[in-house]
């Protein structure tokens, strides 16, 4: 029988902890976004356009990031309070290395990180049919 590995990534602009429910009891690893509001300011003082295209470059960067380690797994579960989730899946549905890995979105509000690992602990837990 073929090993399901599921992963939960909790993010914002600003970071993701990616939560790994495949068994093993590492914690949570932990991605930050490189655009930071003094790159903002900075970058703003210059142009907006400028700024635009600096914001979008780094966020492309941090989601290559998430989907480096995201692609080894077979499901994913992207949640959070913000649109970083969405545009997020967007990135990966553009990537054929995505293809075969089941991704849901869910939208929740602000949680801490225990509260992100019992999330990510219920939503695969529905999943599971061993216990039935």
């Amino acid at each position: 029988m073929k090993t399901i590995k599921q992963l939960g990534i909790y993010l914002d602009h600003a970071a993701a902890n990616l939560i790994d429910f495949t068994g093993n009891d590492k914690g949570p690893q932990v991605i930050a976004s490189d655009f930071d509001i003094q790159d903002k300011h900075e970058t703003l003082q210059r142009s907006e356009s400028e700024m635009h295209h600096k914001e979008q470059d780094k966020q492309r960067q941090y989601f290559k990031k998430i989907a480096a380690i995201a692609v080894d797994f077979n499901q994913l579960v992207l949640f959070g309070p913000t649109t970083a989730k969405t545009e997020l899946l967007h990135f990966l549905q553009k990537d054929n290395s995505f293809e075969k890995i089941q991704v849901e979105t869910e939208n929740t509000v602000k949680m801490s990180l225990k509260e992100q690992e019992v999330f990510v602990h219920d939503h695969f837990k529905k999943f599971d049919f061993k216990n039935s």
